[in-house]
């Protein structure tokens, strides 16, 4: 019997081992995740796709097709890594406009699952509510409220992005 538990030990040590390394070498074991039309999950209805750092159009993971790059802080235009072509930053709960860490630059504050305008406080200026993987217009709850849905947890920088055209 203790044979068998020193096996499942050095089983689960080494998976954990195996994880650490993954992550240690920079290749985490994800998956895409798309972002649906209102409170939809058909892939017709996939405004776009999320996936190792790159914002796709539809349910596409082409190259052609990405619209920007993400790297944790900055958001890219396209596939580009050059800071001439930030579009916006995030940086401790603010989107800054381009590279810009100045409080006049700052487009939005993402503050208890809700982005606001600009530094606002007001539930009047909330752009939308992030819950249960699905984003609400203002501070919705209601079904006819949801404006995307997500597959998981999608950093609130590119739902920016995408929620933009649907406020203003």
């Amino acid at each position: 019997m203790s044979n068998q538990k020193d096996l499942k030990y050095k089983h689960v040590r080494n998976m954990i081992i195996g994880i650490i390394a993954l992550y240690f070498f920079g290749i985490s074991p994800t998956y895409a995740q798309k972002i649906y039309r209102g409170n939809s999950s058909y892939s017709s209805e996939i405004v776009c796709t999320y996936d190792q750092g790159k914002v796709y159009r539809g349910n596409s993971t082409y190259s052609s097709n990405v619209i920007a790059r993400f790297d944790g802080t900055n958001l890219y235009r396209g596939n580009s890594s050059y800071n001439s072509d930030i579009l916006m930053s995030f940086r401790n709960g603010k989107i800054y406009k381009g590279h810009s860490m100045y409080d006049s630059d700052i487009l939005a504050t993402w503050r208890e699952n809700k982005l606001y305008r600009g530094t606002s406080p007001n539930q009047s200026d909330v752009l939308f509510t992030y819950k249960d993987n699905k984003v609400y217009r203002h501070n919705g709850s209601c079904q006819s409220d949801i404006i995307f849905t997500t597959s998981s947890w999608v950093h609130p920088l590119i739902l920016y992005l995408l929620i933009i055209p649907c406020s203003e």
